[in-house]
C-alpha cells in the first residue's frame, strides 16, 4: 500500500489525536450551551450529554480498532475525520430546528419525562454520529504509529497524553474564551475547522513516491465547499431562531441571555421555552408577578416602624425586586449577589438597576460564607426553571440564611414551580426551611407557577405585617398587601428534608416542569393528533406562548 509522505512525520499524527481530543471536548461543551436555552442545564442534562457521548466513543473505540485491523487504510480514517468535521459544523445551521422538532414530536407520543427524553433523543441524533467517527481516531493511529512491539507500550502512552492534554484545553477554551466572546455556533465552526484543517494537509499531500497527488482532490473541495456554506448559514443565527424582537441575545460563561421589551416592560429571559426571569416596568408600576408579593417581606420585618432596613438579595438577576424596593420604600438599603456579571451588566443598561446599589459577583452561598453582616431580609431568588441550586436548597444553607439575619428578620424565597402533586419540589422545599424556621408562610403568585415563601422565627411576623401595611398611604400597595394576606396560607411542615448530602432536587424538578407541560399541553394534544404534527404549526405555537 502507499504510504503518503505526511504519515512519516509522526508528529503529525500526534497532532491528529491531540486535536481529536481538543474537539471532542469542545463538542461536548458546545452540546450543553446548545440544548441549555430548551432543556436547562440542570445536573440531568449534562448526565444525559456526558452518557450519551462516552457511548459514541467507545464504540468509536470499538469499530476504529476493527476497521483498523481489517483495513489499515489511513485514507478511510481521515475520511472520517472530514465526515465528522462537516457534521460539527452542520450543527449551528440544524441542531436548533432538529431540537424543536424532536420536542413537537415527543409532545404527542410521551407523557412522562418529556425533556429528559426529547434532551436524550437529541444527543442521540445530533451529537453521536460526529463523535462516533472520532472515537476511531485513537486505535486508527495506534495502527499507523506502533512501528514495533518492542516501542509499542511508549507509542500508545503517548498517542493517550496528546489526547488527554487537548481533552484539557479543549475544556478551558470554550468555556472561558470562544463561548463568551464569539458564541456557541463560531465555537462550533471553530473546532470544525480544525479537524478539517488536519484532513485537507493529510489529502493534499503526495504519496512517497510521487511529487504531488491530485488524489481525493475531490473530498477536500467538497468538504471546504461544504464547510463554507455551513459558516454562511451558521454563523451567529439565534437560539429563539423564530423572534424578530429580540434587543438582546449573547451568551455569558453561564447562560444564555436574552432580552425583549415593549412600550410597556422589558423581559428578560435566560432560556427560549421555559418563561421569563425578570421583567422591569417602564413607568414605576407594579409588575403583577411574584416581586410583587414579595415586597409583603419589608411588611413583616416591621419597615415601618424602622429608620433603615437591610435588604440582600441572593441571586439578583436584573434586580427587578431591588428596583422595585427602592423605589417603594424610602428606608430600605439594598445589595445583591449575582454569579453571572454579564447579567448585571444587563441589568444596569437596559432594566435601570440605580448605581448605588451594589452587586457583588459571587456564588450565594459562598458569599454569605465569606461575609458576618446581618441583614434584616435576605431573599433567596436563585431557582431558575428546573436548574434548582442543590447547595443553595439545603438545611444547611437555610441555616446560614438565617444565621445572617438579624433577630426577628426574615426570609423571603421565590420558588417558581409550583408542583400540583403531593412531594414536589416546593414541598421538600418547605418542609427543609421550616425545619429551620419556627413560622412558615406560603402565597401563590396568580397566573403564574410561582409561589412565594416567607420565613422568620418571629412568632408575631404575621401581626406585624397587617399592622405596616395598615400604615401604608400608596392605596395600591395597601390592597396588593391586604390579597397577600387574604390569600397567604401557614405552612404545615411535613418530613422531606433537604440536605448537602441528598438532595434530588433534579427529578423533583423535572418531575414538576412534566406536571406543567403537560397541563399547558393538554388542549393542544386534545385538537390535534400525531398524524397532523407540522413544523409551522410547531413554531407558530411556540413564537404565540
Amino acid at each position: 500500500m502507499k504510504k503518503r509522505k505526511i504519515l512519516g512525520n509522526k508528529l503529525y499524527l500526534y497532532l491528529t489525536e491531540f486535536f481529536a481530543g481538543m474537539s471532542l471536548m469542545a463538542v461536548e461543551l458546545g452540546a450543553s450551551r446548545l440544548m441549555a436555552p430548551y432543556f436547562s442545564s440542570s445536573q440531568i442534562v449534562w448526565t444525559i450529554i456526558i452518557g450519551t457521548i462516552m457511548i459514541a466513543m467507545a464504540l468509536g473505540n470499538i469499530y476504529g480498532g476493527k476497521w483498523a485491523d481489517k483495513d489499515p487504510n489511513p485514507d478511510k480514517l481521515y475520511r472520517r475525520v472530514t465526515i465528522a468535521a462537516i457534521w460539527i459544523a452542520a450543527i449551528p445551521v440544524l441542531g436548533k430546528y432538529i431540537i424543536l422538532l424532536i420536542s413537537g414530536i415527543l409532545i404527542f407520543t410521551v407523557n412522562n419525562n418529556l425533556l429528559i427524553i426529547a434532551a436524550f433523543a437529541t444527543c442521540m441524533v445530533i451529537f453521536v454520529f460526529p463523535l462516533f467517527l472520532l472515537g476511531t481516531v485513537t486505535p486508527s493511529l495506534v495502527k499507523y504509529t506502533v512501528d514495533s512491539l518492542d516501542d509499542s507500550g511508549k507509542t500508545v502512552g503517548k498517542l493517550n497524553a496528546f489526547n488527554t492534554i487537548g481533552s484539557i484545553i479543549g475544556t478551558f477554551i470554550p468555556t472561558f474564551i470562544s463561548i463568551p466572546a464569539v458564541g456557541t455556533s463560531i465555537t462550533f465552526l471553530i473546532f470544525s475547522g480544525i479537524l478539517l484543517l488536519l484532513s485537507v494537509l493529510y489529502f493534499i499531500s503526495g504519496y512517497e513516491d510521487e511529487k504531488f497527488h491530485k488524489g481525493n482532490l475531490k473530498i477536500v473541495i467538497i468538504s471546504i465547499i461544504l464547510f463554507v456554506l455551513c459558516c454562511i448559514f451558521g454563523h451567529g443565527r439565534s437560539f429563539a431562531f423564530w423572534r424578530d424582537d429580540l434587543s438582546v441575545e449573547d451568551e455569558s460563561v453561564y447562560n444564555y441571555l436574552q432580552v425583549y421589551e415593549d412600550d410597556e416592560k422589558v423581559v428578560f429571559s435566560t432560556n427560549v421555552l421555559f418563561g421569563v426571569q425578570s421583567v422591569y416596568m417602564k413607568e414605576d408600576s407594579l409588575t403583577g408577578m411574584y416581586y410583587d408579593y414579595a415586597m409583603a417581606a419589608p411588611y413583616m420585618d416591621g419597615f415601618k416602624e424602622k429608620d433603615n432596613v437591610d435588604l440582600l438579595i441572593l441571586g439578583m438577576g436584573t434586580g427587578t425586586y431591588a428596583t422595585q424596593c427602592s423605589k417603594f420604600f424610602d428606608n430600605i438599603s439594598c445589595e445583591g449577589v449575582e454569579i453571572d456579571e454579564k447579567i448585571t451588566a444587563l441589568a444596569r443598561e437596559k432594566f435601570e438597576l440605580p448605581e448605588d446599589i451594589k452587586v457583588t459577583t459571587y456564588d450565594g452561598r459562598a458569599y454569605l460564607n465569606a461575609i458576618d453582616k446581618k441583614y434584616d431580609i435576605i431573599m433567596v431568588d436563585a431557582y431558575q426553571d428546573i436548574s434548582v441550586p442543590f447547595q443553595m436548597s439545603s438545611v444547611q444553607f437555610f441555616n446560614m440564611v438565617k444565621d445572617h439575619l438579624n433577630e426577628d428578620g426574615v426570609m423571603v424565597v421565590n420558588m417558581n414551580m409550583r408542583g400540583q402533586s403531593e412531594d414536589s419540589i416546593n414541598d421538600y422545599l418547605s418542609d427543609t426551611i421550616a425545619r429551620v424556621f419556627d413560622e412558615v408562610y406560603t402565597v401563590d403568585v396568580g397566573g403564574t407557577s410561582a409561589r412565594e415563601l416567607f420565613a422568620s422565627d418571629n412568632p408575631d411576623m404575621i401581626e406585624r405585617f397587617r399592622e405596616n401595611y395598615a400604615m401604608e398611604d400608596d392605596i395600591v400597595l395597601e390592597n396588593l398587601m391586604a390579597y397577600v394576606d387574604k390569600t397567604m396560607i401557614k405552612y404545615e411542615p411535613g418530613n422531606r428534608i433537604l440536605t448537602d448530602d441528598k438532595a434530588p432536587v433534579e427529578l423533583l424538578s423535572v418531575k414538576a416542569m412534566d406536571e406543567m407541560i403537560d397541563d399547558e399541553l393538554a388542549w393542544f394534544k386534545g385538537s390535534y393528533g400525531a398524524d397532523d404534527i407540522n413544523i409551522k404549526f410547531l413554531l407558530d405555537f411556540i413564537k404565540e406562548q
